[in-house]
């Protein structure tokens, strides 16, 4: 590999300056039966930088009659609430789309459990407020590679859309996606040459040898690929460990991530070892 297509293929890290912002609902889509897009705006929005697929912000939800939540001040010494304020409840979220032109944000939520996102989500309306804070930085992976894998379950359906969205026209992608069924498959709005794979899990809890198995069945094009898989923490971690001791993928080229775990909340990891 030449010094051109090593540089063509280098994987950076952006940093940001952390800013906390207050938003306003603009417009609420329904998108499949579970999973609901929600579009954000206001004065504050202007500047919002997100360089990445798997971006994250945080968003920060009002507590129960309140009309906004409160936002921490940022200081030397991180966040800082003030004195005898409730704090808010605060979740990791993917930046599906951001338009500049629109001064508009648009955030994916999937509709499951009770949740205080997902309680907040069902009932959202136009004019409601919601915090949001970041993202803090990106880890950009470049459009260069011969081929992408993108797996997940639906809660990596955000930022897997956003990335065929933005893949240049002709791009090898491999997905397979984990759903409920069949009215929670996405169409894309992508020009790369696509090989998509769905798995519904019926009745049945999501399973990680579901994921791993499809995966494995996979034929990988050959060159230099990229992988990126999020899901819960159990099949991230078998599916990177599949992809690097098992495909031999060099460990640069996967990154895993934990969305969720089961039994815990506001889990988000990234396993790169």
């Amino acid at each position: 590999m030449d010094d051109m297509t090593t540089t063509y293929r280098t994987l950076r890290r952006i940093r940001y300056e952390t800013r906390l912002r207050l938003l306003q609902v603009h417009a609420v889509e329904r998108i499949t039966p579970k999973m609901k897009r929600i579009t954000l705006g206001g004065d504050e929005l202007a500047g919002f930088v997100s360089a990445s697929y798997d971006d994250h912000v945080k968003l920060f939800f009002p507590p129960a009659g309140q009309e906004k939540p409160v936002l921490p001040t940022l200081g030397p010494n991180g966040p800082a609430f003030p004195e005898g304020a409730a704090r808010p409840v605060a979740r990791d979220y993917t930046p599906r789309r951001y338009d500049a032109a629109a001064n508009t944000l648009a955030i994916d939520f999937v509709l499951h459990g009770d949740g205080p996102a997902t309680s907040w989500a069902a009932q959202a309306k136009p004019g409601q407020f919601l915090g949001v804070g970041g993202p803090r930085g990106s880890f950009v992976v470049p459009n260069g590679f011969d081929w992408y894998l993108l797996a997940g379950d639906e809660t990596a359906l955000p930022a897997i859309g956003r990335r065929l969205e933005e893949l240049p026209p002709g791009t090898r992608a491999l997905v397979v996606i984990e759903v409920a069924d069949a009215g929670e498959q996405q169409r894309f709005d992508t020009r790369t040459r696509l090989d998509a794979r769905w798995l519904h899990r019926g009745g049945a809890e999501p399973d990680a040898l579901r994921l791993t198995k499809t995966v494995a069945e996979l034929t990988l094009p050959p060159g230099d690929g990229y992988a990126w898989v999020a899901t819960e923490a159990t099949a991230a971690k078998a599916l990177r460990r599949h992809l690097v001791e098992e495909r031999g993928l060099r460990r640069d080229r996967v990154r895993a991530s934990a969305y969720w775990r089961r039994g815990a909340v506001a889990t988000h990891e990234t396993y790169d070892d």
